[in-house]
């Protein structure tokens, strides 16, 4: 299997047709996004017959400071009633705690204001892909480009596997680990963001927590043990040198103020296969001893269909980052500090035409 960023097949001639669902404006205006109100969805892509999916690329307004998670990304294939993939906006591509963060990876990254994804995602009978805005404000403008190869069949459809990505979010307990994913059927890993946030300022002794990931029902000791959180992200002595973004790997956010890590890794080159079923988890502290910590993560994975179902998915007011005790003291919300600003640099731009 090549690379994703593997040139030796471009000169190969292409036996399919390229295609993209985007937000054109279709009056043939300049207005080329969508608006989305609140609670309401937009779909994406509804596309018919079988595909692939090779990039996906948005860019987001709104005077929400948290919609990266009061937005939630969802996708089907094949026609699927349950979503194959369900995240937040801004954790499915890459980065926690409602944070833009810039940074480029080969599959995932945000750049400039805008967020991609080039991973690929197959499907013989169909994909829908739609974006839910759970905020209490507009979506304002919501541009995208999702650019596929349209196939006359799948080839190989019974061994090639559906993508997969899921959101999970939890307060970590006393003596256990936390889950960043469990899936039956079979399949592969091929990695996560894992979004992290201590109890103390200053404080980052939970990433004394090693990766523990059980394949196929073994029991502990796993084959796959790690040595530390930030050494299963390549990093060391608690990310010493702080923020970096590599091509399957990097450090997006090191807050020490607020105790916060948000880092991915991507099995490109090292998928974890299964056949049975995967749990992939990670310790907090040096062994379970971070209880109270706030965890998050977003896993991808491929693996054949039907999956084991997700489970319902949390409310918004149950996914916001714990940013309370930077704001208790506030007068205004900070979102609310946030839309007072993008009204008065509106005001700003239309003097100064």
């Amino acid at each position: 299997m090549k690379s994703a960023n593997d040139l030796d097949g471009l000169p190969l001639l292409k036996e399919f047709k390229a295609a993209q669902e985007s937000s054109f404006d279709r009056t043939g205006g300049n207005n080329d996004y969508v608006k989305v109100n609140s609670e309401d969805k937009a779909v994406l892509a509804d596309i018919s017959g079988a595909g692939r999916i090779t990039r996906i690329w948005i860019t987001i307004a709104s005077p929400d400071l948290y919609i990266l998670r009061n937005c939630v990304l969802r996708m089907y294939w094949d026609g699927e009633a349950a979503p194959s993939v369900e995240a937040p906006v801004g954790d499915f591509f890459g980065v926690g705690f409602a944070n833009y963060k810039h940074y480029t990876s080969i599959p995932l990254g945000m750049s400039s204001g805008g967020f991609y994804s080039y991973f690929p995602m197959p499907f013989s009978k169909g994909a829908r892909i739609e974006i839910e805005n759970q905020s209490s404000k507009k979506i304002n403008a919501l541009y995208y480009n999702i650019g596929y190869d349209k196939l006359s069949l799948l080839k190989n459809d019974a061994e090639t596997g559906r993508f997969h990505a899921r959101w999970r979010h939890e307060k970590t307990l006393p003596g256990s680990n936390y889950t960043i994913l469990e899936a039956e059927g079979s399949g592969h890993y091929v990695g996560c963001n894992l979004s992290m946030q201590g109890r103390r300022p200053f404080s980052f002794w939970f990433l004394e927590g090693d990766e523990m990931i059980y394949v196929d029902g073994e029991q502990h000791p796993p084959a796959i043990h790690g040595t530390g959180t930030e050494d299963y992200f390549n990093g060391g002595w608690y990310f010493i040198n702080g923020e970096f973004a590599g091509p399957y790997h990097g450090l997006t956010i090191k807050d020490p103020l607020r105790s916060r890590i948000s880092a991915y890794r991507f099995h490109v080159n090292d998928p974890i296969p299964f056949k049975k079923s995967i749990r992939a988890t990670i310790e907090h502290g040096g062994i379970n001893d971070a209880s109270g910590s706030d965890y998050s993560s977003v896993a991808y994975w491929y693996q054949t269909e039907p999956h084991k179902p997700m489970g319902s998915f949390p409310p918004a007011e149950d996914r916001l980052p714990d940013d309370g005790f930077l704001l208790k003291n506030a007068k205004y919300a900070a979102s609310d500090i946030l839309e007072v600003g993008m009204n008065l640099f509106e005001k700003i731009n239309r003097l100064t035409k």
